[in-house]
């Protein structure tokens, strides 16, 4: 059986990680050197977007808020990211952070995932593909670590 609460839930994670990972991909860029690591980067902030709109739609079709990241939480992450930036600007500095970033949102939605098991299929499969690219991009960027 589906539970309208469990989708709604999972949506809005979805959304609050795709949102945070957008952020942090905008808050590097600008600090990598090297071109085809850029790409690699830029190209995981477009697939985050589309995935953004996804979520956004969904969201609205439960009649739902998107659900953002607290404004502490994003500051902070912010400041980190100026701060280590600051100490070393490296690519190797970018490819780790953003590494751990995606772990963390592979785990964190595969928690989610776990915990809102009756969540509808779209939502599911939204944070499937959400789960697939953070993978994909940790990977993607090892040779920049």
């Amino acid at each position: 059986m589906m539970n309208h609460q469990d989708t709604a839930r999972l949506l809005r994670e979805c959304n609050a990680g795709i949102v945070m990972g957008v952020s942090s991909l905008e808050d590097v860029l600008p600090h990598v050197k090297n071109a085809r690591f850029a790409e690699i980067l830029a190209s995981g902030k477009k697939e985050h977007a589309l995935l953004a709109k996804d979520a956004r739609a969904m969201l609205r079709h439960y009649n739902m808020a998107d659900k953002e990241p607290s404004a502490v939480v994003r500051a902070m992450a912010k400041m980190k990211t100026e701060m280590r930036l600051m100490m070393k600007e490296k690519d190797t500095v970018v490819a780790d952070m953003i590494t751990q970033g995606c772990h963390m949102g592979v785990k964190s939605l595969s928690r989610y995932l776990n915990q809102y098991k009756e969540a509808e299929q779209c939502a599911r499969d939204l944070a499937g593909k959400l789960v697939a690219l953070e993978d994909r991009m940790a990977k993607d960027i090892r040779p920049y670590l």
